[in-house]
């Protein structure tokens, strides 16, 4: 399994989730963040943006199309810009549902 932690624009989490949903993809976690990566416009520096973060756990078939759904949807204009965020991929150990008390496969 894989863990998926995509950092987007907040006005595009909303379009980012519907494309996931609709592609079978429906859970997820989402949550208000700021920080900043390498945006600077001249001297200007951004030190805190915005942004909403996405964590999605999947297999790892799933992988691939999840992070191309995302790459696809968050991006702004036609070839993208600074600050359209990133993406971070980590392997899951394990996982367990609480309710069930029970070790996920």
């Amino acid at each position: 399994m894989k863990m998926i932690y995509a950092i987007v624009r907040p006005e595009k989490v909303y379009e980012v989730n519907k494309a996931l949903a609709d592609a079978g993809y429906g859970a997820s976690t989402k949550w208000s963040v700021a920080g900043r990566g390498k945006q600077q416009v001249g001297e200007l520096v951004y030190d805190e943006m915005s942004k909403n973060m996405l964590m999605i756990v999947c297999d790892d078939d799933d992988k691939n199309e999840i992070i191309d759904i995302i790459m696809d949807t968050a991006q702004t204009g036609e070839s993208g810009n600074s600050g359209d965020g990133r993406i971070f991929v980590l392997p899951v150990e394990e996982s367990y549902t609480i309710s069930s008390q029970s070790k996920d496969d």
